[in-house]
Formats: structure tokens, sequence, C-alpha cells
């Protein structure tokens, strides 16, 4: 079964309405959690300074895919840590500005991108 993890900056508490969205999202896709994908869930509970060694957890636990609500710290975190799985993530402001491409796959990249 795919394993997904979750991977957030705050408490279930603080991010129940995007948690409830993300699972009517995959049961719209036809994915429910337990009969056709596993969820491993990791809480910063607002402490920004775990979300490595969280990231580093699911890491160890294999997924297959890593959803970082809360925009891009949680995603650099996430790649900081070493998540070489697709990283699902959301955000307001422009990835590229942020230098997420940079930190995602090099200077050299995004060189080549912006020239294209």
């Amino acid at each position: 079964m795919p394993v997904i993890g979750y991977l957030c900056p705050e408490s279930p508490e603080l991010f129940g309405s995007r948690l409830k969205a993300f699972h009517q999202g995959l049961r719209e896709a036809g994915f429910v959690e337990g009969r056709d994908v596993a969820i491993e869930y990791r809480w910063a509970n607002g402490q920004y300074a775990q979300l490595p060694a969280l990231a580093g957890e699911l890491i160890a636990r294999n997924v297959d895919v890593v959803v970082a609500p809360g925009g891009a710290p949680v995603a650099l975190a996430a790649k900081a840590a070493g998540v070489t799985k697709t990283i699902v993530f959301e955000m307001g402001g422009d990835p590229v500005q942020l230098v997420w491409w940079t930190a995602c796959r090099g200077r050299e990249a995004t060189s080549r991108e912006s020239r294209a």
C-alpha cells in the first residue's frame, strides 16, 4: 500500500480545515485512508525547528510522497532533511522568488530554466 507522509508545522487542531480538505481531495481521487493508502502524520506543534527531524522520520518510514502544508518553510525543511521523493506543497507566493528551485535542483538547473 502506498504511504503518504504528512509533515505539518502546527497541530491537528490548528490545521484541521486543511487536513479535512486533504482527506476530501483524496476521497475525490478515489483514495481512502487505510484502504487504498496509508498516511504517516508528523506534527511540529509550532516548533518549526523540529521539521527536519520529523521529515527524517518520514524518510526512515520510506514514504512514497511527502505532503507539506504550511508553505515553503515546510517544503524546504523536508528537502533539507534529505527527502528525495515528491514533495507536494502549497503556498501563496512565487516559489522561484523564494529560492525554491535553487534549493531543490541546484543553482545551475535554475539558471538553465530561466534562459529557456
